[in-house]
């Protein structure tokens, strides 16, 4: 799509769709005013006879409007303007951005600078309209014999004076940019494991280096990892008859005197949870335990739409875990790359299992930060739902600066503890450390073992098993996080 932004009469502008945000008020304003009066009161009819109610994220599609130039209008509800917030804000925009993909038009254009909202400005509010609009126009199809429907919307015209141009069009091309990356995300996190295997995933990470002078990539199989001492990661991969693969992805857009900033996800493939097998019941959902990876790869995509200064470093630890002869089983004791011994009690905590040799692997790059993201834990789900993900720092500052960027980028997460006194519940008779502590708090410990191989460098962690997807008729992966991941990087340019 072509995002572009300039001044417009909206009762004049020749589009294939107009739309309209409306408050549910007694009286219209700006725009909505305007096209009012051009089209002889038939908005304010529209409310005044219940046909239409603006609350958040209804949508009315009115073809042929007389007294404006536009093919159709897309009316878009905001709710109550004293409740009215960036949350509501992002909503009506998911609505909004539905409805418009849904429609016929090639073109559309919104006086987006018309709604009010005084906690953000038009940066923040093109970026997220374009967003939306990015993200609706996804649909799966890789594994079916009838195809989609190519979307058929090509231009998209905001609203703007002359004082805000270059807001909005640096908003909305943070925003496509942002969401490509989450539909690339979502789409390998979509892909079935019989498909997007380790070796898949390694081949992706070929493919988006190709051609692009910025980005290189390494690959590294079974018998490097081994030289290394990877023997946490290896334990995982040892029932799979697919081999592991540490995947690296170097993206170089700064100096090389700048230390680069990691991103470390977890790419377990497929989960059945090894000896320790999972329930028959939603095991397929297993697939989605590498969206971790899968946000590693949707970031890197989104650096290379928008080519930002600055040095960052995604590594994905790829495996299955699988029951067969060679299987780790609970109570063997694995040597990790750091040199930890680790008695694996539970073959389906296997994430931690890999994730700790990797975050080791990464001291040699001398990180700025590092982030690892992981659908880790179940426990995380019981604590916070499907709604934020759990945030785990060994520093409370970049703690906070992560928090406060993701309530601002509305993809949320929530500061828990890391507390020592949780450490001792991985204690282990026979090993340096269990690799579980037992059910109370349970996304707690996962993380303090992580830490445990962490102290080199600031380190936060995301356990994001309650946001990377969703169950049930709209089943699949969300893209979720790389808009905290894409904004935090972007912010450090």
């Amino acid at each position: 799509m072509n995002f572009q932004a300039k001044a417009f009469d909206p009762t004049t502008l020749k589009t294939d769709c107009l739309i309209l945000a409306l408050f549910d008020e007694t009286s219209l304003s700006g725009a909505a005013n305007a096209i009012d009066a051009a089209c002889e009161k038939l908005i304010s009819k529209l409310i005044k006879d219940g046909d239409f109610k603006a609350g958040l994220g209804k949508t009315l599609v009115l073809p042929s409007v007389p007294g404006i130039a536009a093919s159709r209008l897309l009316l878009v509800g905001l709710g109550k303007k004293a409740d009215f917030n960036n949350d509501k804000f992002r909503k009506a925009m998911t609505s909004l951005a539905k409805a418009t993909v849904d429609t016929p038009a090639k073109s559309v254009a919104f006086a987006i600078d018309d709604i009010e909202l005084s906690t953000a400005d038009n940066d923040w509010k093109s970026c997220q309209f374009a967003q939306s609009l990015t993200l609706a126009t996804y649909k799966y199809d890789f594994t079916k014999s009838e195809k989609a429907k190519p979307v058929v919307l090509k231009t998209v015209v905001l609203g703007a004076d002359k004082e805000s141009v270059a807001a909005i069009k640096s908003g909305m091309t943070r925003g496509q940019g942002i969401a490509t990356g989450m539909n690339y995300t979502r789409e390998l996190g979509n892909l079935p494991g019989n498909i997007c295997t380790p070796a898949y995933l390694a081949n992706q990470a070929r493919e988006l280096a190709r051609n692009q002078p910025k980005m290189t990539t390494k690959i590294l199989k079974e018998k490097e990892m081994q030289a290394l001492g990877m023997g946490s990661l290896l334990s995982v991969s040892a029932g799979s008859d697919q081999e592991a693969h540490l995947i690296v992805m170097e993206y170089k857009g700064a100096a090389k005197t700048k230390k680069p900033y990691v991103l470390v996800g977890k790419g377990i493939t497929f989960d059945t949870g090894g000896i320790s097998l999972k329930p028959g019941l939603n095991m397929d959902e297993m697939k989605f335990d590498m969206c971790g990876a899968a946000s590693v790869f949707g970031t890197m995509k989104t650096l290379l739409e928008l080519q930002p200064n600055i040095n960052v470093v995604g590594v994905v630890a790829a495996s299955e875990n699988m029951p067969n002869g060679k299987a780790t089983k609970p109570g063997d004791i694995v040597t990790s790359m750091s040199g930890q011994t680790i008695e694996v009690l539970n073959t389906d905590a296997e994430g931690r299992l890999v994730l700790c040799d990797a975050l080791t692997y990464v001291e040699r790059f001398k990180p700025e930060t590092v982030i690892d993201i992981a659908t880790l834990t179940g426990a995380c789900i019981v604590a916070l739902g499907n709604h934020a993900c759990g945030l785990y720092s060994n520093n409370d500052d970049f703690a906070a600066e992560l928090h406060q960027l993701s309530m601002s980028v509305g993809d949320k997460a929530w500061h828990m503890p890391l507390f020592d006194e949780y450490q001792q519940q991985l204690d282990s008779n026979f090993a340096d450390i269990a690799n579980i502590g037992g059910p109370a708090g349970g996304s707690v410990t996962a993380a303090c073992f992580l830490s445990r191989f962490t102290k080199g460098y600031t380190w936060a962690h995301l356990d994001i098993a309650g946001v990377a997807h969703v169950s049930g008729a709209a089943k699949g992966a969300t893209g979720r996080p790389v808009p905290l991941l894409a904004e935090y990087l972007l912010s450090k340019a």
